[in-house]
């Protein structure tokens, strides 16, 4: 027997102990075989996934928010700088500047 074989032997009979472990559990539980406990946690499941894809849209929408807020912000302060640059070329001309225009 090689050494894989070995530790793939040791996997399964830890899966059997884990699933024979389940079952016991199952039936102590009053599960036996009709599913009860399984049905119980797929609510509970899905539940949480519905209450997940609700966070998932306010999020999209609280980003969507943000994303055109920014994109205000940066249009506002592109127009200041703008005007700002604007003022500062119309005073930057000097006496000397306006006499060589002459």
């Amino acid at each position: 027997m090689t050494r894989e074989e070995t530790a793939l032997d040791q996997a399964v009979k830890r899966l059997d102990r884990a699933v024979q472990q389940l079952e016991q559990k199952m039936a102590a539980m009053g599960g036996g075989g009709d599913g009860a406990l399984f049905a119980q946690d797929r609510a509970r499941l899905a539940s949480e996934l519905d209450q997940a894809r609700a966070r998932e849209k306010e999020l999209e929408a609280a980003g969507a928010e943000a994303s055109a807020a920014l994109g205000r912000a940066i249009a506002e302060i592109q127009a200041a700088l703008s005007s700002a640059n604007d003022a500062t070329d119309e005073g930057d001309e000097t006496p000397q500047d306006q006499t060589r225009e002459a």
